[in-house]
């Protein structure tokens, strides 16, 4: 016989479609409920205390506890003063959690004592559950100790059948209770570590962008230092040259202010190229400039020979893929290095500048003939500061100093190791 339709393995109803959105709804209420009790917290206990002390009243107000009483001669005033001090000190539970327990515990074991046998001894668990949120587990350790013992005295002054069918489950439900407590107390400290571990690396990631911030006003500082400064002291050195020259040789001064428009517009150009990195709304620009490269270190240098320095140079090896970022480091020392020999060399100075590529990297010497010498990086002067910073972002060396063989006349040393490859 075929099967029947309808039991063909296949479930009646999706019971998972309307369970989802029924676990949203129970998780929005417990947040929404978390959220009103941190904000308004007394509202919150007072609720929960009126529903006890209700419950509890109507409980002794309607004789509901003789059916469960064990002693039905407890006098009614004890029994509605029981009642009072198991529901209405829950107001203060969560403040005064130890004292709350200890006025409760005390009732209960009055409670055993007589017979009474008030369901509202109950709300002692409540206090429990507090104890076990807020305090060290050795406090609830002997709290559940003393949870115990109103429950064998009742058993000895009012014996029916086995004790553990008396002590036996009012151990098992402090003991549940307690349990509850410890896991909502982890779950806080762990959501509270969550929260603290959020804070921790928003704060790391203000202080990345700060150290971030400051190392790209360096970076611009650097720039703008290479860039003004070079190119002022190469048209500075001209327009001396060309004022001593426009008497007497008018086609010198005309040559010097010629040299004074190039340079002012290959600063104008790097200028621009600078600002345009800066600026968020034109990327494409900007990548549409490259920073100075090796490959432009013959224009470099005769720029400075227009401004009257000699400068031999001499290239060993090739670049080899240099890296922009090195070959921007390799451009701007020896940029730097013959700017100083601009303006500190004295009028008969000469330079040499020496590069080679290795298999250790790349090298660059530039030495000069001058009398004088740059300003040393503890005179307030960027220069030979911002050279060593450069070299320190790629691992590599820089000295700077006077001459000794032969002597007179300053000399840079550079040395960028080739790029790990780790």
């Amino acid at each position: 016989m075929s099967p029947h339709p309808a039991d063909d393995g296949a479930p009646d109803h999706d019971w998972s479609a309307g369970a989802q959105p029924l676990t949203r709804y129970v998780e929005r209420g417990v947040q929404w409920v978390r959220s009103f009790d941190r904000r308004r917290p007394l509202v919150w206990d007072l609720l929960l205390t009126g529903f006890f002390v209700v419950a509890a009243f109507i409980d002794v107000a309607g004789d509901g506890w003789r059916n469960i009483t064990e002693n039905e001669n407890v006098p009614l005033w004890l029994v509605y003063a029981m009642t009072v001090v198991f529901s209405v000190p829950l107001l203060w539970r969560r403040r005064h959690p130890l004292a709350v327990y200890g006025v409760m515990a005390v009732t209960t074991l009055v409670n055993a004592w007589t017979g009474a046998a008030l369901q509202a001894s109950l709300t002692l668990l409540i206090v429990v559950f507090n104890i076990a949120m807020r305090l060290p587990a050795r406090t609830l350790a002997w709290t559940y100790c003393l949870t115990v013992v109103p429950s064998v005295v009742g058993h000895i002054r009012y014996p029916q059948g086995s004790w553990d069918q008396q002590v036996v489950p009012m151990m098992m439900s402090f003991a549940i209770v307690a349990l509850m407590g410890i896991a909502f107390r982890t779950r806080q400290e762990y959501m509270a570590s969550l929260v603290q571990r959020a804070k921790q690396l928003e704060v790391e990631r203000d202080q990345q962008a700060r150290l971030a911030t400051n190392a790209e006003r360096t970076r611009i500082a650097r720039e703008m230092h290479d860039i003004i400064g070079h190119n002022l002291s190469v048209i500075t050195t001209l327009a001396d040259g060309g004022s001593y020259a426009a008497a007497k040789s008018p086609e010198r001064a005309a040559q010097a202010l010629t040299a004074i428009g190039t340079t002012s517009r290959q600063a104008l150009t790097e200028l621009r190229r600078l600002l345009d990195v800066l600026r968020e709304e034109a990327p494409e620009t900007a990548a549409l400039t490259p920073q100075p490269a090796l490959t432009d270190l013959d224009q470099l240098i005769d720029g400075v020979r227009s401004a009257g320095l000699p400068v031999r140079s001499t290239v060993r090896g090739r670049p080899d893929s240099l890296p922009a970022g090195r070959q921007l480091t390799v451009y701007r020392v020896v940029q730097e290095a013959l700017t100083n020999t601009l303006k500190h060399g004295g009028p008969e100075a000469t330079a040499y500048v020496d590069v080679a590529y290795g298999d250790d990297g790349v090298r660059a010497t530039v030495t000069d003939t001058g009398v004088g010498g740059p300003p040393t990086a503890d005179s307030g002067g960027r220069g030979i500061t911002g050279m060593r910073e450069r070299t320190a972002l790629y691992d590599g060396t820089l000295e700077a100093g006077p001459r000794r063989k032969p002597p007179g006349g300053w000399q840079v040393e550079l040395h960028i190791p080739k790029e790990s490859t780790q």
